[in-house]
């Protein structure tokens, strides 16, 4: 009999009085009676019954917390409360044993710090399983956003010679010799005996190859693995992270801030929709956690709650003029209760900022374009004003700026004079000035973290515990 997943059997439409086949992991083992049983298809587990008088003691013996198990049983109604059904046992095997003695994730309440030193093993926690299913969901309703929108989806180098974001926290990629390193006639290393002939590093971004696939076939995606050797041990970053990188020929700013706010609603909408157990599982964990919290570190929002609010209202739009000014003559700005205080036109925004703007001050997400030249990327459009760069940050409550993006500059003597200003190494960047020689015409992109979503969409505190095996500083295990 082939085995159904236990998803399946807790749906009510399941039909009950037949027997059924599953497969699963041991959760616990009540009074040698009642086996709580998963298989990462729910985030509810399964209670099958034994009459222990049917089966052998030493067998029993077997069933202990992670044991992996194939059982064949009537699906009834629960006698009990805290499930609709139940499965009586008439048949088990064990798959796999496990010593619980030594097993790492017992029934009760691990910390995370401690289950992050068990990242191959906290997959089978109902924390974990709830946020991989999510994320898992949200990957597919992204790929659906863009495919029926008709974008292509398009896979840009992992390795490069480029640095998109100019900001040299890269890691280098390189088959020389540590202990015997070649240099050239100026003392420095010789990359061109290196295995590309140049130096390479691993990318940051596929924006700049996006552009280029986006002047050719109009509306392109990345969703890949993005790096940066960013000395940071923060809730924040990680190494190793995931980006969607849309890039859209023919648009300017203003479509580029409507296509990131239908996508991320979108994104959002289907997940309420099809993920709303495990949500409601972290929504309760969250509040939860708030208990033992001071109020004023407690969210203001439940998990639900913030998803609706994104989903459910209109994006405000304002310029960086208009928040610099909110921010400026803002009571926490004036009464020093800010971090970092809002003096000169100029600074960038920090989350603390960002929050305000949305959950005090607009009570809705909020979309910032227009920023300062000075704190933007080289890449990004040049306004009239000669001050600002036609950028655009989208705002998120509890976690501030979530989406970031620009029309990009496509005027060929524009760009170059930025990447002088910059002294960023034209060279390197011949081919991206290529695209603005032939062909060129306006267009525009975004990027979002995929972690960072995840992170928002879970509840999450710690970015380390939305991504399955994290890449942090000195932290390459697994």
């Amino acid at each position: 009999m082939k085995a159904v997943k236990i998803k399946y059997l807790l749906n009510e439409s399941a039909k009950r009085n037949l027997i059924y086949s599953v497969k699963g992991w041991v959760r616990t083992f009540r009074a040698n009676r009642f086996i709580a049983l998963n298989d990462g298809s729910s985030v509810e587990n399964l209670q099958c019954v034994i009459d222990f008088e049917t089966f052998d003691e030493s067998k029993l013996k077997l069933i202990t917390t992670g044991a992996a198990l194939h059982i064949e049983g009537l699906l009834t109604k629960s006698l009990g409360s805290g499930q609709k059904v139940e499965l009586n046992v008439n048949k088990l095997d064990i798959i796999g044993g496990c010593d619980p003695e030594k097993y790492p994730i017992q029934p009760k309440k691990h910390s995370l710090e401690y289950l992050r030193e068990k990242a191959h093993l906290r997959i089978r926690t109902t924390t974990f399983a709830s946020v991989m299913r999510i994320r898992s969901s949200l990957s597919f309703h992204i790929h659906k956003f863009f495919q029926e929108r008709g974008f292509y989806y398009i896979n840009t180098p992992i390795i490069t010679g480029t640095d998109a974001e100019g900001a040299g926290e890269m890691f280098r990629v390189s088959t020389l010799n540590l202990k015997k390193t070649p240099l050239n006639d100026f003392g420095n290393v010789d990359f061109k005996k290196d295995f590309f002939g140049k130096e390479t590093n691993l990318t940051v971004s596929g924006q700049l190859e996006a552009e280029a696939y986006a002047l050719g076939l109009g509306e392109v995606y990345t969703f890949g693995p993005t790096f940066r050797a960013e000395n940071s041990n923060t809730t924040r970053h990680l190494a190793e992270f995931w980006m969607i990188e849309p890039e859209m020929a023919f648009y300017d700013l203003d479509d580029n801030m409507d296509l990131a706010e239908k996508f991320v609603k979108s994104v959002l909408r289907e997940i309420l929709s099809n993920c709303i157990n495990d949500l409601k599982f972290l929504n309760e964990r969250q509040q939860k956690e708030d208990l033992s919290k001071p109020s004023s570190e407690r969210n203001q929002m439940s998990l639900l709650e913030k998803i609706k609010f994104v989903v459910e209202n209109n994006f405000v739009r304002i310029s960086y003029d208009e928040a610099f000014n909110i921010l400026r003559d803002s009571k926490p700005n004036k009464k020093k209760r800010f971090k970092f205080p809002i003096s000169d036109w100029g600074s960038d925004f920090q989350s603390e900022h960002e929050r305000y703007l949305v959950e005090k001050h607009f009570k809705c997400p909020v979309i910032i374009f227009n920023y300062p030249i000075n704190i933007k990327a080289f890449y990004m459009r040049r306004n009239d004003d000669n001050k600002t760069v036609r950028a655009m940050d989208i705002l998120f409550p509890g976690i501030g700026e979530i989406v970031g993006g620009s029309q990009r500059e496509e005027r060929l003597n524009i760009l170059e004079k930025r990447i002088t200003e910059m002294k960023i190494n034209r060279e390197e960047l011949w081919w991206y000035l290529d695209l603005r020689r032939f062909g060129s015409v306006p267009h525009s992109g975004f990027g979002l973290g995929f972690e960072r979503l995840v992170q928002f969409v879970t509840g999450m505190n710690n970015i380390r515990d939305v991504i399955p095996f994290p890449r942090t500083p000195q932290n390459a295990s697994f």
